[in-house]
């Protein structure tokens, strides 16, 4: 990126190549002038429209420069910016399905290419032209180098610095052709206003240099912010088949409550066919001692993401991450809790995302292999808790457990806001701020799980570049950037998924079979995301169907806020709680047992 000097000629040369350029300089000065204030305003009102108005501006703007070089008292500078940016567009051009990774990739290497001609440029010139050359020209690397290793969220503003430069260089090249005397855009008037100008515009691209190396910084934390899978989540050498099997663990304290120990987990699972697999989470209990084994709260997190290293037991807001704010509630009642990862978090993947048994056997097995512990001295009572996608899991847990894991017995399963009907679900995503984000993970997850599905039969290939970093990143402060970029963008990178394969797997993973434990189901009424008429729905074709529901909803409560310390939900959880792990029978909503 960078701003070369374009000197037009007095008005007096108004003949020959002088006046083809004078007429070329206002023809494609207005062009570029209004091309870089669509860019400015509205980059992203399509992905592939902003593939086509980048590739433009890089070649009008390669050609005008190359064509005003002669003109131009550094003529070399104008030569080399000129072929960098019209070489750019040209591999824009050819480069076939042109994706917003690629024209990340081209417009990153034409700032950083054009930065540093621009500063070279800026050293070998006089000393007013210096400081405003080589100040450009290392805004314009920083920023392309940005592009080049964080494109999703760089584009956007690769977009809007890109317009505002081509937006400069075409309006100046308007007015100089319309004053018809010689403007240059680092000397232009009379000496004395000529070097009030220069300081000006020494102080707009030291504003620019200044934006360049915050966005930098915040690149920076937020990539040092994320934290990495141990060696502890590897594989042993020798895994046995069999799942719910302890393979190690060491105790924890991050996020840990004073009066409570913890340890991380390691344990063998299964996958879809029976294949064997590992997966990690955590056991907390009070710390006291206690002569009689305590019960297990079985918790199954909402969503951190796809990635391994998304897993709450390896984030640095273990608990928070995955929704579960309740922790010291849980030990004051002198219970333990079991969280499981999830295989495919903090373990290799895939992670089955919304997939439901694959979940459900990572709660149970966690159970059992955190029974194989002496020192948490767990009872054989279980409630499992989960929320959003662990409601999903809570809900599959519930309806597996008598078949795959009979050691476990569920005194209880509370769903709360759980990810119910996942085709209403996934339906309702576009018209959800943060949908963007969950369609990707939805998508990833299944293609990696299931042969039929293909993510290019649902995500555009313009949109492929958000897609993919989106799905390497967790639920935190990153992926909330990709989130900020795709609202940015208007985003509209998913086709229809209301039919096909991934329609047919997200049906299949609908948990609609018969839990024979007692059921609690919570819904906030002002959730955003689990649409509450949907919940309804699906609650009433559970009792329609036989399925015993103590349906409860929480006027005023979105998503989060539901399961938050402070929600009138928690007391009435754990008085339910409670009530199962002492035997009372249960006092469904709807039903059979219905009052």
């Amino acid at each position: 990126m960078s701003e070369p000097d374009v000197a037009i000629p007095r008005r007096g040369a108004s003949s020959g190549p002088s006046a083809l350029r004078r007429r070329l300089g206002l023809l494609g000065g207005i062009g570029l002038a209004l091309l870089g204030s669509v860019l400015i305003l509205r980059p992203f009102a399509s992905l592939s429209i902003l593939v086509v108005l980048v590739t433009t501006g890089l070649l009008v703007g390669g050609v005008l420069t190359l064509v005003r070089s002669a003109a131009e008292h550094r003529p070399w500078v104008a030569r080399a910016l000129g072929t960098v940016w019209l070489v750019a567009g040209v591999v824009a051009v050819v480069w076939p399905q042109l994706t917003t990774r690629g024209i990340a990739v081209i417009a990153g290497l034409s700032m950083v290419v054009g930065g540093v001609v621009d500063v070279l440029g800026g050293l070998a010139g006089t000393k007013d032209e210096r400081a405003a050359s080589v100040i450009w020209g290392l805004a314009g690397t920083v920023l392309g180098v940005l592009a080049l290793v964080w494109p999703d969220v760089t584009l956007l503003v690769v977009a809007v610095v890109f317009g505002m430069r081509i937006l400069v260089l075409g309006g100046r090249l308007a007015l100089a052709s319309v004053r018809g005397s010689q403007v240059s855009v680092h000397d232009d008037g009379d000496r004395a206003k000529g070097r009030v100008r220069r300081l000006a515009h020494v102080a707009g691209v030291s504003v620019v240099l200044v934006l360049a190396l915050l966005l930098a910084g915040l690149s920076a934390v937020l990539h040092a912010s994320t934290s990495d899978a141990d060696a502890f989540y590897d594989a042993p050498a020798d895994v046995p088949s069999r799942p719910g099997q302890l393979l190690r663990s060491e105790p924890f304290d991050r996020g840990v409550p004073e009066g409570a120990r913890a340890w991380r987990i390691l344990y063998t699972t299964t996958r879809d066919e029976g294949e064997p697999a590992i997966a990690s989470g955590l056991v907390v209990v009070p710390a006291a001692s206690s002569s009689t084994p305590l019960p297990v709260v079985a918790w199954a997190h909402g969503t951190t993401g796809i990635d391994r290293n998304c897993a709450p037991s390896v984030v640095e807001r273990t608990f928070e991450s995955g929704a579960f704010f309740s922790l010291d509630k849980v030990l004051h009642e002198g219970w333990a809790l079991v969280a499981t990862d999830y295989v495919g978090l903090g373990t290799k993947g895939p992670h089955p995302y919304l997939i439901g048994q694959g979940e459900a056997r990572s709660v149970l097995d966690a159970v059992r292999a955190a029974r194989q512990m002496p020192d948490a001295r767990l009872a054989g009572e279980t409630v499992v808790w989960g929320h959003s996608q662990g409601g999903n899991a809570a809900l599959w847990t519930g309806q597996i457990a008598p078949v795959y894991a009979p050691d476990v017995p569920l005194s209880g399963v509370a769903a709360l806001a759980p990810a119910s009907d996942l085709p209403a679900l996934v339906t309702t995503l576009p018209k959800v701020s943060i949908g963007s984000l969950f369609a990707t993970y939805v998508i990833q997850a299944y293609a990696d799980t299931y042969p039929e599905i293909q993510v290019s039969e649902y995500v555009r290939p313009a949109a492929r570049t958000t897609f993919d970093e989106a799905a390497k990143r967790c639920l935190d402060a990153t992926a909330l950037a990709s989130v900020a970029s795709s609202l940015a963008v208007g985003f509209e990178g998913f086709d229809d998924v209301s039919s096909g394969p991934l329609h047919e797997r997200l049906v299949q993973n609908t948990p609609t079979g018969p839990i024979s434990a007692p059921l609690l189901l919570a819904q906030g009424e002002a959730d955003g995301l689990i649409v509450p008429s949907a919940q309804a729905a699906y609650v009433q074709r559970l009792c329609s169907a036989g399925q015993p529901v103590d349906f409860r909803t929480f006027p005023g409560l979105d998503h989060v806020p539901l399961v938050e310390a402070d929600s009138p939900l928690i007391p009435q959880l754990l008085a339910w709680t409670e009530a199962r792990f002492g035997g009372e029978p249960a006092t469904p909503t709807c039903g059979p047992g219905a009052g």
